[in-house]
């Protein structure tokens, strides 16, 4: 049996099709016989549409659109395309860049929404497509196909289009009804926005779990709060800055919690004093960090927070599936960083024009990155083994410990610093609810280190010197500080610390 998102799906949808699978709080619930017969529907007017296998179809939508997101993505699999996953939170010309650089030849974009000029493509509503009731689609797609493209974040420039197969996306999923994770949860809640790689793997989740999948609009803390009482939610999954955010509005003064038995953060490590407050606020949950990336997916690290091992991200189920490096590809010496190195356990993922199933159109001149497409990938991608982009080592028993991403090491002086570690001491400071660290020139050191804030109190450079220096070497204190009222974020969560430096240099 070929092990695909739309076999996954019918096999849901034979086993239980009134169960709800998707539900959108304020906005209604999808069956799994509802997600099949639609999916089915639009699938026929992709079809009319003139797709073809291995077209590329760009899919956006915001958070009230998860339920025809969901439906369109099973319908270009269904139709032979390749779903390209992209969320209204990013600005127009960059889903033009995503769209022209993957060549798309469709858009389906939200009911209402205005879609992104980009011509050449035709662009539709899952509405539109609807052919109503009809023969089931029944594709006949390899699993070694290319199923789905999935822009990166982007913090450090230009976003790269990740393509993933089949075989890729299925991995671990279960065909047979038995087994199904999140047993112990009816439902479990995120509030993901489309388009990143953490939504991603909601929609798979989705596909797959025993529990139903439940998100919202919008996050806010109190909406994430009530929901969790109301809905006696057993799972949750959020990234950090959502962590941080609920720690600060204090939802457990207002809402029981005492449903969750699993918190998962994904798509950063959490810092350890947030791990300490989630445990206190969410009693009955095992906190859990998740280590993967769009590239490396769908090999992770799991790791159940420790506070005997507050800066691990865990160890792989074997050895053999992590291995740290130096610049020339060799292994440091044991407890020294390195680069690390993540290997998948199935088809890896790629940059998508070198996708052996799926090379560009003809005549398509692929929008460049400026870093030259195949350097990057032989730097990321080798054989099933993906570099994280990030620096770390491993202790004596085999966990990972992150000293900082590749990008984010400031190097001051004599001294590599890692932004990780005095944002992990930032986030003690009772008055401090967010934090993060960057550097910018500075004439004698070369960089020197400024932490941006979010505080609940007025807090000076001294204060904050003072308060880190127990915890950090004279190196590694901040000599600036930026107090804001929000970090700026990308659609993935992540803190765009090349905003904040852009804004610091260009007021200064």
């Amino acid at each position: 049996m070929m092990r695909t998102t739309t076999r996954l799906l019918a096999t849901r949808a034979a086993e239980d099709p009134g169960r709800p699978a998707v539900t959108v709080d304020g906005v209604g619930s999808l069956t799994f016989g509802e997600w099949e017969t639609r999916a089915d529907a639009v699938a026929l007017g992709l079809l009319e549409r003139g797709l073809r296998a291995g077209d590329r179809v760009g899919l956006l939508f915001g958070g009230r659109g998860w339920i025809d997101f969901a439906v369109a993505y099973c319908a270009v699999h269904k139709a032979g395309g390749v779903a390209v996953p992209l969320s209204d939170r990013f600005p127009p010309a960059e889903l033009a860049f995503m769209l022209a650089d993957c060549a798309a030849t469709g858009l389906v974009h939200d009911q209402g929404a205005a879609p992104p000029p980009y011509p050449g493509a035709w662009t539709a509503t899952v509405a539109d497509l609807d052919r109503g009731p009809g023969a089931p689609v029944e594709p006949d797609t390899p699993e070694r196909d290319l199923a789905q493209i999935l822009y990166t974040s982007g913090t450090t420039g230009r976003p790269k289009g990740v393509a993933a197969s089949h075989a890729n996306l299925m991995f671990g999923c279960t065909f047979t009804g038995r087994r199904r994770p999140l047993a112990h949860s009816r439902q479990f809640l995120h509030a993901f926005p489309v388009g990143t790689n953490a939504g991603q793997t909601m929609l798979v989740n989705a596909l797959d779990a025993r529990a139903s999948a439940l998100t919202l609009p919008l996050f806010t803390p109190a909406r994430f709060g009530r929901l969790i009482e109301s809905r006696a939610v057993g799972t949750v999954f959020v990234v950090p800055t959502m962590a941080t955010e609920l720690l600060k509005a204090g939802i457990h003064e207002r809402y029981d919690l005492s449903s969750v038995r699993l918190f998962g953060s994904t798509a950063a490590a959490l810092p350890p004093a947030v791990a300490v407050a989630l445990g206190a606020v969410f009693p009955n949950a095992t906190i859990v960090n998740y280590y993967t990336s769009t590239e490396a997916a769908p090999a992770q690290m799991t790791m159940i927070f420790d506070p005997a091992r507050p800066t691990s991200v865990g160890r792989p189920a074997s050895p053999g599936d992590i291995r740290i490096t130096d610049e020339g590809g060799h292994p440091p010496p044991p407890g020294e960083p390195g680069h690390v190195w993540l290997r998948s356990p199935t088809t890896p993922r790629t940059y998508y024009r070198t996708h052996p199933s799926n090379p560009p159109p003809p005549g398509h001149r692929p929008v460049s990155h400026g870093n030259g497409d195949r350097a990057t990938e032989g730097t990321v991608f080798r054989g099933r083994w993906v570099r994280m982009g990030d620096v770390g080592y491993l202790d004596g028993e085999g966990y990972l410990h992150l000293v900082d991403r590749d990008h984010d090491i400031i190097k001051s002086g004599a001294f590599k610093i890692s932004t990780m570690k005095i944002e992990a001491a930032l986030h003690e400071h009772p008055d401090v609810s967010d934090a993060a660290v960057f550097g910018v020139p500075h004439a004698d050191l070369g960089t020197q280190v400024v932490a941006a804030l979010v505080t609940s109190a007025a807090l000076s450079l001294r204060d904050v010197r003072a308060f880190l220096a127990p915890r950090l070497a004279e190196h590694e204190l901040p000599r600036r500080i930026l107090i804001v009222d929000a970090l700026p974020k990308n659609p993935a969560g992540k803190v765009l610390k090349r905003t904040l430096r852009d804004s610091l240099l260009s007021t200064t």
